[in-house]
């Protein structure tokens, strides 16, 4: 399952979308059903994905497997748009850079997962019954640090600027959205053949267990 030689073209996205499917499908082999707990709230991530519709996997994998994949593309979009912005827009470069000095501290149960993991809830579901001990959610909320004094207000000439930098690191990502789509096409075969041999075994076989259950006595 070795990527297919990168074109010609030379584009870093397309380089690493390669990079981010070959991580992928030597993960998917290691996916199991009952090792990922299911959501409780629908994924606005994986929810009418286009780089889902791209790979060819819309609605037909599980969530987990979807969301590993659309979470490397993301870091994909996050990376160009970052180093997008240190390059080309100031204002917006140095307004996010303060703003993370602004608030650093604190636990963040969220930093540093694996790209399966990345945005999904850190916590069980609750039982009122038996409830837990602490929860990384509350964990995170506990050491928040104080509230920063308010930062120095920005200028009406810095409001514009900085609304146009927005502007366009927004089409920046969408663009670099559109083109991770037409690089994730180029690897649809590998993605289908990855999720028929490891994934779909597995769903068929849980739900004819399932279905066994359900069976009325004889």
């Amino acid at each position: 399952m070795s990527a297919p030689p990168n074109g010609s073209s030379g584009d870093p996205i397309e380089a690493r979308v390669g990079a981010a499917v070959d991580a992928w499908l030597r993960w998917v082999p290691t996916w199991q059903p009952g090792t990922h707990r299911g959501r409780s709230r629908m994924c606005r991530r994986c929810t009418g994905s286009p780089l889902l519709e791209a790979a060819g996997i819309a609605g037909k994998t599980p969530h987990q497997v979807a969301h590993a994949l659309t979470s490397r593309m993301q870091r994909i979009i996050d990376r160009a748009v970052e180093d997008y912005t240190q390059r080309e827009l100031p204002a917006l470069h140095a307004e996010l850079s303060g703003e993370q000095i602004w608030h650093a501290g604190g636990f963040e149960p969220g930093a540093g997962l694996d790209p399966e993991y990345d945005g999904l809830d850190l916590d069980p579901e609750t039982d009122d019954e038996q409830p837990f001990l602490f929860t990384m959610a509350g964990l995170a909320e506990e050491t928040k640090p104080e509230p920063p004094l308010p930062r120095p207000p920005l200028n009406a000439a810095e409001k514009q600027q900085l609304i146009r930098e927005i502007e366009l690191a927004d089409r920046y990502a969408d663009d670099a959205g559109r083109r991770i789509c037409f690089a994730l096409a180029e690897h649809r075969a590998r993605i289908l053949a990855a999720v028929e041999r490891f994934v779909e075994p597995q769903v068929q076989a849980m739900l004819e267990e399932l279905s066994r259950h359900l069976e009325p006595p004889q």
